[in-house]
């Protein structure tokens, strides 16, 4: 454990939030964009899509929308889900995130790892929010088991490793997963964790 904290530590000090966001509901809206697609092609079209605040996303013509973020795929489903969270978020909030789980995973094309990632960042809960990236890493470090779900492997890591660490190791998982630890080609000669990995390597 110790070891994973201090390489990770080393390799990626003072990690942040790879989603561009000013507002609360901007994250929100910036996490549900990313499914299946990469954080740096969300930030390419929130910066054009956040120029419209909560209230006129609530009532833009979803064609607008659509061409908007056509790019990060699914385009047509998710503009829809952009301005049910902005209608709800206005009428139910007046257009705050609330510290209410429950709520969050009711919003449309919103679930449990989306939620995660907004209240880790937002509310400082330790959460470990697990994508592709944090399941690659986690099952190749042995912390979980080739046939883990989603969910277990979030329970392996939140028991793994200490509650104050979960909200930094999360970016430090997706940012290793995504720079060195990758699907293809991993970058093992260099990785400081390859001592420890489970996983066939060079």
């Amino acid at each position: 454990m110790n070891e994973i904290i201090e390489a990770l530590d080393k390799l990626f000090p003072n990690p942040t939030c790879p989603l561009n966001y000013n507002e609360d509901y901007e994250l929100l809206l910036a996490v549900m964009l990313s499914a299946q697609t990469t954080d740096e092609r969300v930030n390419k079209v929130t910066e054009y899509l956040f120029k419209y605040d909560i209230k006129e996303l609530s009532v833009l013509d979803e064609k607008v929308i659509e061409e908007i973020i056509k790019t990060v795929g699914t385009q047509k489903r998710k503009a829809h889900y952009i301005k049910c969270i902005c209608k709800r978020l206005i009428e139910d909030y007046n257009g705050k995130v609330p510290y209410d789980r429950k709520y969050i995973e009711s919003l449309p094309g919103v679930g449990h790892k989306t939620c995660n990632v907004v209240f880790a960042e937002i509310f400082n809960e330790p959460n470990f929010a697990v994508d592709t990236h944090v399941t690659r890493v986690s099952k190749r470090l042995g912390i979980a088991d080739i046939n883990d779900d989603v969910t277990i492997i979030e329970k392996k890591l939140c028991k793994f490793f200490p509650s104050k660490e979960h909200r930094k190791l999360h970016i430090q998982f997706v940012l290793f997963g995504r720079n060195i630890c990758t699907a293809k080609k991993p970058l093992c000669k260099s990785c400081p964790l390859k001592n420890i990995c489970k996983t066939p390597h060079e």
